[in-house]
């Protein structure tokens, strides 16, 4: 009957926990089915959680260019490892193998997302993507491609995702892109844009996702004053 607990896992997740469940449950299920009994119940994710959708979602970027770096891989376990410590951080990887080897669907998991995630939360881990694909020292085309339809599944608005890319792949115009404005804004627009990206990315806003998360927030939102700060250099603005 074991070899039959990936299924009766994936189906149960998938009723319980909609496509995530589904693809946790899954995996959940191969472990058992391999015999690999150092995963415990009491260390689990919840389908709906933001851990899951981001294992899933991260497989999903890595899978994107057809191969897995070994940077994505220690990128992956180093961010939970932060989070959760080692012992949970060992198991979240065995489960994260196991979601690696499945084909994963973006459209039906990213609704998921889009449902259940409000929206600090998903810029939050358009971050975490990005961050994970550059882990190899370059977002390849095919990354930025599956990155970008994420975006667009979860609800991110192109402004947004390209402020995002701008902090990941730079370029002569990089630092407004970030701010979300033009080269030719006024120093007036400057600053309420500014304003109106801090208030957006202020890591109080993700702070529902527990303190585990405030280092990655704290990172993009040191980003955004960095590229005011630069602009302003730039402008001669005291």
């Amino acid at each position: 009957m074991s070899t039959w607990n990936k299924w009766i896992l994936g189906g149960l997740g998938w009723t319980l926990g909609g496509p995530i469940g589904g693809i946790i449950g899954f995996a959940l299920g191969a472990i058992t089915e391999e015999g690999k009994k150092t995963y415990s119940s009491g260390s689990s994710i919840l389908p709906n959680d933001f851990s899951a959708a981001l294992l899933v979602l991260c497989a999903a970027v890595m899978k994107a260019d057809q191969k897995v770096m070994r940077s994505e891989l220690d990128y992956v376990k180093n961010f939970f490892s932060r989070q959760f410590g080692e012992a949970h951080t060992r198991e979240r990887m065995l489960l994260f193998r196991e979601i690696l080897n499945q084909d994963i669907e973006i459209g039906p998991v990213c609704a998921q997302v889009r449902q259940f995630v409000d929206t600090s939360a998903r810029l939050q881990l358009l971050h975490l993507l990005f961050g994970l694909a550059a882990s190899d020292g370059q977002v390849s085309n095919p990354e930025l491609t599956v990155i970008g339809q994420i975006a667009v599944l979860i609800g991110i608005s192109q402004k947004d995702f390209e402020s995002m890319k701008a902090m990941f792949i730079k370029d002569t115009d990089s630092v407004y892109k970030i701010l979300e404005i033009e080269k030719t804004a006024s120093d007036e627009e400057l600053k309420k844009a500014y304003r109106r990206m801090a208030m957006k990315y202020h890591p109080d806003k993700v702070h529902h996702l527990g303190p585990e998360y405030a280092k990655d927030a704290q990172e993009k939102f040191k980003k955004i004053n960095e590229a005011y700060e630069s602009v302003k250099r730039e402008r001669g603005i005291s």
